[in-house]
């Protein structure tokens, strides 16, 4: 099994320019949970006191959820904190466990997914592997994400398939990671957001649990969770042999931030040349290799709309009348 292509550090920088992206903090990681549940928080009182903003706060939400495991991932580089054990706590039960997954599932799958990257080893090579596909083909897997029935495959249908030993068969289709991380963690899952929805019915607000933190897991996190994984693997040229071309950056507008990639997800192609470098630190790191001269290497996108595009380019196909 061929890894995947792969450079050092020190093909590019010198030991002084690269020693800052190395260092790793004790106190970023928690701080960036802390502020992912603090705009999750501030989200829910919006909704409670203003139920008009509701449909807004539910995409807020749902893309802090996505935050929350995207944060699980960061604990799966051990970036999350400079103290193992600090990471690891903070990674799987503030960040994996509310969302439903389980960083111990999840390391050894993501890092199988670095070690092969569009390699046919790949385990998330089932996730771009599709693509380009048809609008209409598109448009069928987000109304499935935005109506529930993504969610309800994963936390109900993976999970009963998960206890009867057919995972494996059932991790066939997109988002089959969750096939590995959210079968395993369904009784803390479950503990957690009881917890949450008895904090919603002391408040006195029992409502809100559903409207606040499940609507936006059920809706808008499946939906971009696909464009995250769309955006990062899909219809990149050469991204099995060249290692500047393993996976796409995308830049993200305010706006984009703010309801499809939180905390520089989407400086995608950086994370997987130096997988180590902490999430934070990819805007400067993007900016360094540019002084390199190497982003003419890279695939990078001007924003999420011209990759969803680019992702459903396939014609669709024509049919032709049966002539007499």
């Amino acid at each position: 099994m061929p890894a995947a292509p792969r450079i050092r550090p020190a093909d590019l920088f010198t030991p002084g320019e690269w020693a800052p992206f190395k260092a790793r903090s004790i106190w970023a990681g928690p701080l960036l949970v802390a502020h992912c549940w603090g705009v999750i928080a501030l989200a829910v009182a919006v909704g409670v006191a203003w139920p008009i903003m509701i449909p807004l706060c539910v995409a807020v939400i749902g893309t802090r959820q996505l935050g929350l495991a995207i944060l699980m991932h960061e604990a799966a580089h051990g970036g999350l904190s400079s103290n193992p054990r600090l990471n690891d706590a903070l990674g799987h039960w503030l960040c994996a466990v509310p969302i439903g997954a389980a960083l111990t599932a999840y390391r050894p799958y993501h890092l199988a997914h670095h070690k092969y990257a569009q390699q046919a080893e790949d385990p998330d090579l089932v996730l771009s592997a599709p693509f380009p596909v048809t609008r209409a083909s598109l448009r069928r897997k987000i109304v499935r994400d935005l109506t529930g029935q993504t969610f309800f495959k994963q936390r109900v249908l993976l999970p009963l398939a998960a206890a009867r030993g057919h995972a494996a068969r059932a991790a066939t289709d997109d988002h089959a990671y969750e096939a590995v991380v959210t079968g395993r963690s369904i009784v803390p899952f479950l503990i957690v957001n009881a917890a949450l929805l008895a904090a919603a019915v002391a408040a006195g607000v029992w409502w809100a649990y559903f409207a606040l933190w499940l609507l936006p897991m059920a809706s808008w996190f499946p939906m971009v969770t696909r464009l995250r994984n769309i955006a990062e693997h899909a219809c990149v040229e050469g991204s099995a042999t060249d290692p500047f071309r393993a996976a796409r950056t995308t830049r993200a507008s305010w706006w984009e931030r703010a309801f499809i990639a939180p905390y520089w997800v989407n400086f995608h192609a950086e994370h997987h040349l130096f997988m180590w470098v902490n999430s934070y630190k990819l805007p400067a790191l993007h900016q360094k290799l540019g002084d390199k001269g190497v982003l003419g290497r890279m695939e990078v996108a001007p924003g999420y709309l011209s990759v969803l595009r680019e992702a459903s380019r396939k014609p669709a196909p024509t049919t032709t009348s049966k002539v007499s």
